[in-house]
């Protein structure tokens, strides 16, 4: 991979197959996907990885209980989320899959290499094991005698199985953590880390026995082992960049990490223990988003209490639930998802405010300007207006907003400049200037309206790609990808706007009854 190095290289976690992909692993999926487009914007070079996890004793029941053995059990689900991606308008660079021989290589590279060094030795255990999570779980981290993701009570078991020093490593990893202090976000979440690192912290338990579970990667050192699947998955985000060549730091020193709250601890101690003992630096950042539930529980397989997005889009459309996981979810915490709560954002902000004021707008223009083909906005628009002032401070906050992961804020901004503009319009009455013939009164009324439309779709390309392309092709704007966010968003950046449209209407009102669901 030497030669291709990114400014940024951007990850979801490898989603489990034990199942098909739901809501949840969307929102991971489509925020991953959104940062990767604006940092594009900014003219970065983007590298997206994403991919699926296909080993453990969960897919081994499952493609049991589907008459199916293993692999043709994670080879069907691999492509149901890969279907599902490209349905979602996913632009990933990568997708890897565990099962792989380019990862299973690393895994057992990796594995060698820390039993060589001692890092791992072979030792009886006995302790909580959670089936949902495929771990061994601290009384700490018990709720109620209950696993506090699954709801169910873990089985006590003892066997003997090789184990990685991760209490040797403890320590460094906390120092880490406590000097970079932005390296997880938001910043409750290294709090919450440090939390458990300020308990002890056991070895970790990296195998299972071929004769209790068989479908996985087996130990270079043992072959009557296989290895654990955590410590399996989480080697996905170096062996999908080349490791161990050099040329995989390239990669890995802007690694930006995206992952749900269920996968911290994992995605902290586990994965921060391993990096250190493999002698590899820890991630530039850890994004870590809260859940989506429904009626207060979190949505998961395990609960079935999922929504399914291919069905979802064949009703609603794709863009419109990418625009609500950005605007609905503060992220890191947790939010709802419902039918009703969807119909009611998208009505409000899509079809009535954003896309009424397009459809608006573009109407007037085709009326009042009807004897152009173009206006000449670059000429006639105002070089100040309280417009241009509120659509400057936005740009610089959208720019800093999504930097910091704080999506649904970029979006409450933007939507509080279209209430503005809306309003701007409705005092202004352009209707009456147009009576006057007042052109020239009327030019400072619709040309900054023009100007707000074209920056504010351009900075959704992200989030709406295909129709924020659509608007801004019927507005004259050519060269997108070509140009830059700073390029663009300049106001009066582009000569001329089109005076005739084929489509002034994108979003159409969602009618039904969703009977509060």
């Amino acid at each position: 991979m030497q030669g291709n190095r990114p400014d940024v290289y951007i990850t979801t976690p490898l989603y489990y197959v034990n199942s098909y992909p739901h809501i949840g692993h969307t929102f991971t999926t489509v925020v991953a996907d959104v940062v990767k487009r604006h940092y594009q914007q900014l003219g970065k070079k983007v590298y997206f990885l994403t991919g699926t996890d296909e080993h453990g004793e969960k897919i081994a029941i499952a493609a049991n209980n589907a008459g199916k053995d293993p692999k043709s059990f994670v080879d069907e689900n691999s492509k149901r989320f890969k279907s599902v991606w490209d349905d979602m308008g996913i632009s990933y660079d990568d997708f890897i899959r565990t099962t792989e021989e380019r990862h299973k290589k690393v895994v057992r590279g990796l594995l060698q290499e820390l039993y060589e060094k001692g890092d791992i030795y072979f030792a009886s255990y006995e302790g909580n094991y959670c089936l949902g999570c495929e771990r061994f779980i601290t009384e700490s981290e018990l709720v109620d005698g209950k696993c506090p993701d699954h709801g169910t009570e873990p089985k006590k078991v003892k066997e003997e199985n090789y184990f990685f020093k991760m209490s040797k490593y403890a320590d460094q990893l906390k120092k880490e953590f406590e000097s970079k202090k932005d390296i997880i976000r938001p910043e409750w979440y290294r709090k919450e880390v440090l939390g458990y690192l300020n308990e002890k912290i056991d070895d970790l338990c990296i195998s299972r026995p071929m004769d209790r579970v068989s479908w996985g990667i087996e130990l270079p050192f043992d072959n009557r082992f296989v290895t654990y699947v955590w410590f399996d998955a989480l080697l996905n985000y170096i062996s999908a960049i080349g490791y161990p060549d050099p040329s995989y730091r390239g990669y890995w020193d802007v690694c930006e990490h995206f992952i749900a709250k269920d996968i911290l601890r994992t995605h902290t101690v586990y994965w921060g223990t391993m990096l250190l003992a493999s002698g590899i630096p820890i991630y530039k950042h850890l994004n870590v988003h809260g859940y989506w539930n429904m009626s207060g529980i979190k949505m998961s397989k395990s609960l079935g209490n999922v929504v399914e997005p291919s069905s979802f889009k064949e009703k609603y459309g794709d863009e419109g639930l990418r625009f609500f996981f950005l605007r609905e979810m503060r992220w890191g915490e947790d939010a709802d998802f419902t039918i009703e709560r969807f119909v009611l954002r998208y009505n409000s902000d899509l079809a009535n405010n954003y896309g009424n004021l397009i459809s608006r707008t573009m109407g007037m223009v085709e009326k009042y300007y009807s004897d152009k083909d173009y206006l000449d906005i670059k000429s006639e628009l105002p070089k100040e207006h309280v417009l241009k002032d509120q659509l400057e401070k936005l740009v610089n906050s959208y720019k800093a907003d999504f930097s910091s992961c704080e999506f649904n804020k970029a979006m409450e901004n933007m939507w509080r400049l279209f209430d503005d503009t809306n309003k701007f319009i409705a005092d202004s009455k352009p209707w009456d200037l147009a009576k006057t013939g007042n052109k020239g009164e009327l030019d400072k009324v619709i040309m900054p309206v023009l100007e707000v439309i074209r920056i504010c779709t351009y900075m959704l390309l992200p989030v709406m790609p295909k129709v924020s392309s659509a608007i801004l092709l019927e507005l004259g704007s050519d060269n997108i990808e070509k140009t830059t966010f700073d390029e663009f968003c300049r106001w009066g950046s582009q000569d001329r706007i089109k005076a005739k449209y084929v489509n002034k209407k994108f979003f159409n009102r969602i009618e039904e009854n969703t009977g509060g669901a």
